[in-house]
């Protein structure tokens, strides 16, 4: 009996130490001095740039705008995903149901740490997982622009996630396991410009690796198969390969798939479809260099075969 209750009360000890570990380890952590200094006045005819390759549109207007309605950033997407359904808040400039009373400071910590104005671990639904590798001068350019847009009021309805995803502070520990600003790919000294603006704007804002790279069982990216193509988070479709490798982009050429960021039509006139038309929506509006940089990366990158199971057919 001695013994049993040495090894329980030695067991309670360590229980209680890894509970104080894990608390500590998983606070939400907030910007430095050092880098909320880089933040800068902002411009917003630059933070137009980066609203439009952010996608902001995409997420977060109202399902089914078109035109100016697009810029009415009152939120409601219903993403359903494995982890349950997530809802893309009002970021409008309403003071009560959007980010209206939100300070530079506090848009800087939401996309380059998730962490909310009240101390919270956003969850990475929002891309602050690619949004991490942006400069903060760019976020302040950003809040410039996002000033410009009309105040609408309504709050999106909240998440509806099943336990343990709803335990938003488990999120710190993800955190620390796949939030970088290292970029993924590492080029040599002497690449070209266009290649590094395009890595920025591709790794960055565009977070274009949130749906093309597959992900592993704690919903990480895997880099090593960096934009492979992936099983859709949203229902059973797939998202396509965008390297040169293997059922991927190969066979297009730089001037193919930028024409396709502003056209939207493939090499074979086919059209873009699905969750794409969104984003090529926001390609489109990008300077023609930009999509020329972006192109530019992806014919750079290492070639993956694709990152998705293949597909039996249906018996006939």
């Amino acid at each position: 009996m001695p013994l049993l209750k040495k090894l329980v009360g030695a067991a309670l000890v360590l229980g209680g130490v890894g509970a104080v570990a894990g608390w500590l380890l998983s606070a939400p952590v907030r910007l430095d001095a050092e880098t909320l200094a880089q933040l800068g006045p902002g411009d917003a005819a630059r933070g137009k740039r980066i609203f439009n390759a952010g996608g902001c549109t995409s997420c977060h207007s109202k399902p089914g705008s078109q035109g100016d309605a697009r810029l009415q950033l009152v939120g409601g997407l219903q993403l359903k995903t494995p982890f349950g359904t997530f809802v893309p808040p009002n970021i409008s400039q309403d003071a009560k149901d959007g980010i209206g009373l939100w300070t530079v400071e506090d848009l800087a910590n939401a996309m380059l740490k998730g962490v909310s104005p009240t101390g919270e671990h956003f969850y990475p639904a929002f891309p602050y997982a690619s949004y991490a590798r942006m400069k903060p001068a760019d976020i302040a350019d950003l809040y410039a622009f996002l000033k410009t847009l009309p105040a609408v009021a309504g709050k999106a309805p909240d998440n509806s996630l099943s336990f343990p995803f709803n335990i938003r502070r488990g999120l710190g520990l993800w955190k620390r396991l796949y939030l970088s600003n290292e970029p993924v790919i590492a080029f040599p000294d002497g690449t070209p410009d266009p290649v590094m603006v395009g890595r920025y704007l591709v790794e960055g804002p565009g977070h274009c690796g949130e749906c093309h790279t597959p992900r592993d069982i704690a919903g990480g990216t895997k880099k090593g198969q960096w934009l492979a193509g992936a099983v859709a988070a949203e229902g059973s479709g797939i998202v396509p390969n965008i390297t040169s490798g293997e059922g991927g982009i190969g066979e297009w050429s730089q001037a193919d798939i930028a024409n396709y960021l502003e056209t939207g039509f493939t090499p074979d006139f086919d059209s873009v479809g699905g969750a794409m038309v969104e984003v090529q929506k926001n390609m489109a509006a990008l300077a023609p260099e930009d999509r020329a940089a972006i192109s530019a990366y992806l014919k750079a990158i290492p070639p993956h075969p694709n990152g998705y199971p293949a597909r039996k057919k249906p018996a006939s």
